[in-house]
């Protein structure tokens, strides 16, 4: 960042971008006064600088597909379109272990590299039903990372199964669960959880799962859910939390902020967040998650034209193909109503931004790079 635009920034902000320049891990007082005064340009700078000095112009993506078992849940959480309640059941949908096997044997011969299993939390079923689902995937495609259950997911099942949390995740993970996503995180804050999530794990349970996971050799994901009715101080809690769990175990993959959409649930009165809002949080996160790797825009989520513009504001992962597979997001009102992108349309997205394209798998081992071997059609569009 040049001295002639440091001119023009207040000297508290002059001072975080001095300390973020030279290395220096930002408080959460800092990390808030970012929030509050830093300007668009400023935060995109900064957090641009963050973004390529770890990664370059590389961006990330993978070859993936979710599996949603049930969107039958007994949690009542105010944000949710997905769910319905189990005596509702009637309105929702229960997969079957022979359904699901056959979601996966429609990909035999394709190169998809992780399946994301992650759905409602339904009383019937338990722990062994999902250990016998992940044993039975493995056997037919023992080359396929499973990335599976929210902490909510898995504090329910193991819970039930009479079970710690270390004996349940053992059991999962010797039945082929490889990593766990990021859900379930919401906002930390018991201030904003107990109005939109009281009823499922709290915070403390949420880190425990995922800090056990960790220990016994499981990596997993970190998400916020932002743009409702928490302020910048939640946020920065949330974060805080997290990059302290981070210190301790270096077990997070990537951070992911999703957005807060309105249709269909119980908070459709709240508005959603701007681009400007959007921008802002994924910026501030790279610059307070110095010991996270990436910063993820889940593209189906927050839709194409603003994850493009994402990948100057710190971001360097959109992940992945999706192939229409998930129900999460299209049934809150995201822009993307059915979620599937081709590898050559992805691709594309990423070099429309100037940026490279990266396929990997899900714990970031490069598989392709398009600029040393990019698709015929794209040879000559990829950046300098």
């Amino acid at each position: 960042m040049s001295l002639e635009h440091l001119q023009h920034i207040p000297q508290s902000l002059e001072r975080i971008a001095e300390k973020i320049n030279s290395g220096e891990r930002i408080t959460p007082e800092e990390g808030l006064l970012l929030f509050e005064k830093g300007e668009m340009g400023f935060l995109g700078k900064l957090a641009n600088q963050v973004r390529e000095k770890v990664h370059g112009h590389k961006t990330y993506f993978n070859r993936n597909f979710h599996i949603e078992p049930t969107n039958v849940c007994v949690f009542n959480c105010a944000f949710c379109s997905y769910s319905r309640s189990y005596k509702h059941r009637d309105e929702g949908w229960e997969l079957s272990l022979n359904q699901m096997l056959d979601l996966v044997k429609s990909y035999d011969g394709v190169p998809i590299t992780e399946v994301h299993v992650v759905g409602g939390v339904h009383p019937r079923l338990n722990l062994a039903f999902f250990c016998d689902l992940m044993s039975s995937i493995k056997a037919r495609r023992p080359d396929l990372h499973i990335k599976g259950f929210t902490a909510v997911e898995l504090d329910y099942m193991i819970r039930k199964a009479g079970l710690t949390i270390e004996q349940g995740l053992r059991k999962l993970h010797d039945a082929g669960l490889d990593s766990l996503p990021g859900g379930g995180a919401e906002i930390f804050h018991p201030e904003i959880r107990e109005k939109i999530c009281a009823d499922k794990v709290d915070a403390e349970g949420w880190l425990n799962i995922h800090e056990t996971a960790h220990r016994i050799g499981m990596p997993s994901n970190a998400t916020i859910l932002y743009g409702h009715i928490e302020g910048y101080l939640h946020r920065i809690d949330h974060m805080d939390r997290l990059r302290s769990l981070q210190d301790r175990t270096r077990g997070f993959n990537t951070f992911i902020p999703l957005k807060f959409r309105n249709q269909n649930n119980d908070m459709s009165s709240v508005p959603e967040s701007s681009i400007v809002e959007d921008l802002k949080m994924y910026a501030v996160a790279r610059l307070y998650l110095d010991n996270f790797a990436h910063i993820k825009a889940y593209w189906a989520m927050l839709g194409k034209q603003t994850t493009q513009l994402s990948l100057s504001f710190g971001v360097d992962d959109i992940d992945g193909t999706l192939d229409d597979s998930t129900k999460i997001y299209s049934m809150a009102g995201a822009e993307e109503q059915h979620p599937a992108m081709t590898t050559s349309e992805i691709v594309r997205l990423i070099e429309k931004s100037r940026r490279i394209p990266v396929e990997r798998d899900t714990l970031y081992n490069e598989i392709r790079n398009y600029s040393k071997n990019p698709l015929p059609e794209l040879e000559n569009s990829v950046p300098a």
